[in-house]
Order: C-alpha cells, then sequence, then structure tokens
C-alpha cells in the first residue's frame, strides 16, 4: 500500500522529535525519506539509554520509520556536497535545525532552492525565523508549552506547574509541518516552483491556545486557570466513580444536558432547585454541585455509571491511562496502531498510527527505524560514487 505520496523524495536534517516527526509522516503517506544524520547519530537515539533503558527505543522508533540513514559531516566540504546533491533529487527537505546551523552547511533555503528551483523546503523551528530569537534553543517545553501559554493556563495560582509529556507540542508541529508541505506540493504541480514552508512550535502552540488569546488579543482578557472542584459549567468536568475511575462529562450545552443528568443521577427536584436552575446558577454554585455530584457518583463503578448513561443520553468518556488506552476496543477499532514489518520476516513491531488515513490511496508502513547511518554506503553508490570515493570520503571525514 504504497500512500498518496509515493513516488516523492523527501530529504531530512532533524533530530529529535519535531523535524523527524514531519518526515516520519510523509514517510507513512508513501514518500521515499532519506535521514541525514551526524557522525555520532540523531541524539534522540541515546535518550533512553541514558536512563538505562538499553533494548529499545520506542519514541524514536515512532518518529523515524520508513526511513533509510546516512551519516555525514556536514561541517566537511565533502559532506555538504553529499548533502546537497542528495536535496538536488528531492522533492521535499525538512529539518527542524536552528537557522543558523544550516547555514553554515551550506543547506539554507537561498542556497537550495537555487540548487533545486522545484524543492518545497520545509524549516519547522523554534521560535520562526524572524527576530531575536530565531536561532534560541527551544524544544517543545520551552517555545509550545511554555512561552506559548500553554502550561500556565492550566495552572490555578498556588498550583504547581503541570509536567509536560514527551513530544506533545513536537507532534503537534510535526503535523502541521507536513500538512504544509502537503499543499506546497499541490502548488507546485500548479506552477512548477517549490517554495519555502515555515512552521514552529511558538506558532503551533498559539494555535493551540487560540480561544484563550483570540480572548486575551480581542478584548484583554487575561486566562483564568480553572479546577475540576469548581468550573464554569459542572456539566464539562472530570468526576470519579466509586471505583476510583474517573470520567469526563461532556454537557458543553448545560442547558441541553441537564436534564438527562437529573434523570441519570436521580435527581430530578435539582430542575426546581434555585442552586441549579440555569447555566448561570450553577455555575455560581459549581463547587457545592460538584461536591454534591460527587458524592453520587461514589455509590456506583465507573462500568455501572456508564451504563446508566448511555442510556440516559448522557455524554461521557473515561479518563485513561496510556498502557489502557493500548487495549481500549474503540482506539482498536479506529485504526489507532500499526503492524511495521521487521527486516527480518520476524514478528512485526506495533507502533502508533500517524493520524490521517486515505481512502482511495491508502497507507501502511514498510519498515522499522534504520540504524544510524545504516545506508550509508548505499545511498552513495546509488548517487553514483564508487567505493573508491567512499573509502576517501572516510579517510578524510566527511563519513564515519
Amino acid at each position: 500500500m504504497p500512500g498518496p505520496l509515493e513516488g516523492f523524495r523527501v530529504v531530512e536534517v532533524g533530530m529529535w522529535v519535531a523535524g523527524p516527526a514531519a518526515a516520519a509522516i510523509l514517510g507513512d503517506w508513501g514518500a521515499e525519506v532519506v535521514k541525514i544524520e551526524p557522525p555520532e547519530g540523531d541524539p534522540f537515539r541515546a535518550l533512553l539509554s541514558a536512563v538505562g533503558l538499553d533494548q529499545s527505543n520506542p519514541p524514536f522508533e515512532l518518529d523515524n520509520r520508513n526511513k533509510r540513514s546516512i551519516a555525514l559531516n556536514l561541517s566537511h566540504p565533502d559532506g555538504q556536497r553529499v548533502a546537497a546533491e542528495l536535496i538536488d533529487r528531492a522533492d521535499v527537505f525538512v529539518s527542524n535545525a536552528r537557522p543558523s546551523a544550516l547555514e553554515r552547511a551550506r543547506l539554507d533555503h537561498e542556497t537550495l532552492s537555487a540548487r533545486n528551483p522545484r524543492l518545497v523546503y520545509a524549516h519547522l523551528t523554534g521560535y520562526g525565523l524572524a527576530g531575536e530569537d530565531r536561532d534560541r534553543a527551544a524544544y517543545d517545553v520551552g517555545a509550545f508549552w511554555s512561552r506559548a501559554g500553554i502550561a500556565a493556563s492550566l495552572t490555578p495560582d498556588g498550583h504547581d506547574l503541570p509536567y509536560q509529556r514527551g513530544g506533545m507540542g513536537d507532534h503537534m508541529a510535526g503535523m502541521a509541518t507536513a500538512g504544509a508541505i502537503a499543499a506546497a506540493l499541490l502548488a507546485r504541480e500548479r506552477t512548477g516552483q517549490g517554495q519555502l514552508v515555515t512552521t514552529s512550535l511558538l506558532r503551533t502552540g498559539l494555535y493551540m491556545m487560540g480561544w484563550d488569546i483570540s480572548m486575551a488579543l480581542r478584548m484583554g482578557v487575561p486566562t483564568t486557570p480553572m479546577t475540576v472542584n469548581a468550573p464554569p459549567n459542572p456539566l464539562i468536568s472530570a468526576y470519579t466513580a466509586g471505583d476510583g475511575r474517573r470520567f469526563w462529562m461532556l454537557g458543553l450545552q448545560g442547558s441541553r444536558h441537564w436534564p438527562d443528568v437529573l434523570r441519570a443521577i436521580g435527581r430530578p427536584e435539582w430542575a426546581d432547585d434555585d442552586r441549579f436552575r440555569s447555566m448561570r446558577d450553577r455555575g455560581i454554585n459549581s463547587a457545592e454541585l460538584v461536591a454534591e455530584m460527587n458524592a453520587i457518583f461514589a455509590t456506583k463503578t465507573l462500568d455501572e455509571w456508564g451504563e446508566v448513561f448511555d442510556r440516559e443520553d448522557v455524554w461521557w468518556a473515561p479518563v485513561q491511562h496510556a498502557h489502557e488506552t493500548v487495549t481500549d476496543p474503540q482506539v482498536l477499532a479506529a485504526g489507532g496502531f500499526v503492524d511495521v514489518p521487521s527486516p527480518d520476516g520476524g514478528e512485526p513491531m506495533r507502533m502508533v498510527a500517524s493520524p490521517a488515513d486515505f481512502s482511495g490511496t491508502p497507507w501502511a508502513p514498510r519498515s522499522v527505524p534504520p540504524e544510524h547511518g545504516q545506508h550509508t554506503e548505499e545511498l552513495l553508490l546509488e548517487m553514483g560514487y564508487d567505493w573508491d570515493d567512499i573509502v576517501s570520503f572516510k579517510d578524510g571525514g566527511a563519513i564515519p
């Protein structure tokens, strides 16, 4: 199953998560992806071994399947030349390296587009290509989680900041980059010209926070962090069942859902209770209502409440941990996981699927992530170099 990007060539100069994630999505969609790594390898490869987990690296595997790896020293003139020649043959170049690093390696947009005018050059940065922070170190914890306002928006006064899970902003930015690349390839089909595509962790975070930031931008309204103990609308909040399992009620349209909730919890008299009669009343008396509802929910297990909610048309969802999602029947039915073929014909590797499917050009993963530099010689030979050239590159330090 080749996917909609079959026949397109992608070269990635990426490390850690955001850039490699964008290229991995393109690879899922059928593109041929070559990952250029430094002589010491993408630092993400060693992340888990640094904490004593040496057997595998599932996060790295997720963002680097369907790729071939070539190890090049981009500070060496021959390494730069080989990289540029690879990109001459490509449709797309993807990188999340800092702008100054790409300029030093002569892999900036101006240089590469002059060589290959049809190239779609995608640069995913921390803070964008303009401004004094264009080269500031970011990671998604910095540019997305912290500076874009996400962490603060989730933290009530006096509480500790929540700690971001790995790759959250990176994967969102990677998806945005993959979509932007697809749009630029469509434009190229119409015009014959490639172009520069830019995304950033900061811009992705701002867009994710778009509701709150729009209110601040247009009305000067500050973000007010909320808690599940006293939300503005108690019908869209988290509660705990009698077995300790948590769930989220989804009654965004409070007036519409209130009668259904009252039937489910057996409190029809609350329809005429002045404390809870309207959405506004329930917001004013939110803490009191939440406490009373939690007392009611403590009388049954979540499975029991689930049956009641479904019968009475109360919208809800279980609050699950990652280890619970991997066996969730709906996650499986929705295609949440894919089996990646093993190179030796052994047991396939189960991984998280990228989030889009195509009815006419379905995709399927083709290969597990490459070893560091696994395809260096293979790719050089495909480019027309011979073994004497490869020995010379090794001796000169252009390849490890």
